[in-house]
């Protein structure tokens, strides 16, 4: 039996690996789909009061909605208890507008999580009342009738650094 050269399985390899790379990076939002804050922007928000003046990042989030397709599915509710539950139902009812929100318990750093949606593809919002409370606040503030930005706004000043 002949053996196959090293380099073909070496080759074989990489573009398996260049591959499932590609594929788990469709659906995550790229630099330009992220917002971000120019400190210009910063400094503006905070003289009108919009944001604390000693604020300057604002977590992951996405500025506009992305397809239902490229996100991932929500934890059942039904898994949790109390406020947890509370907040996990509204989120799978309005997922596009849960990832145009920040989290500011600043997973985005540690988790590498993409917006406030990120939180509850797992049980991490589960275990993290900031997560809970600002989805719960993102979802009455759209019964209310605001747009998904004004609703930003709203957390940002409100969880901000």
């Amino acid at each position: 039996m002949r053996k196959k050269p090293t380099w073909l399985i070496v080759s074989a390899v990489a573009i398996a690996l260049v591959l499932f790379a590609l594929v788990q990076r469709q659906g995550q939002p790229t630099k330009s789909s992220l917002a971000t804050v120019s400190p210009q922007a910063s400094t503006q928000a905070a003289k009108s009061g919009s944001l604390s003046s000693t604020a300057t990042h604002i977590p992951a989030h996405y500025e506009s909605a992305p397809p239902s397709s490229k996100l991932a599915a929500i934890l059942a509710s039904e898994r949790f208890s109390g406020k947890a539950r509370e907040a996990y139902q509204p989120v799978r009812e309005t997922p596009q507008l849960i990832a145009q929100m920040p989290c500011y318990c600043h997973c985005d750093r540690s988790l590498g999580h993409k917006s406030l949606h990120s939180c509850f593809e797992d049980d991490h919002a589960a275990n993290c009342a900031t997560c809970i409370d600002e989805a719960l606040m993102a979802y009455q503030l759209q019964k209310r009738g605001m747009s998904p930005t004004q609703i930003r706004e709203q957390i940002i000043a409100q969880f901000g650094d």
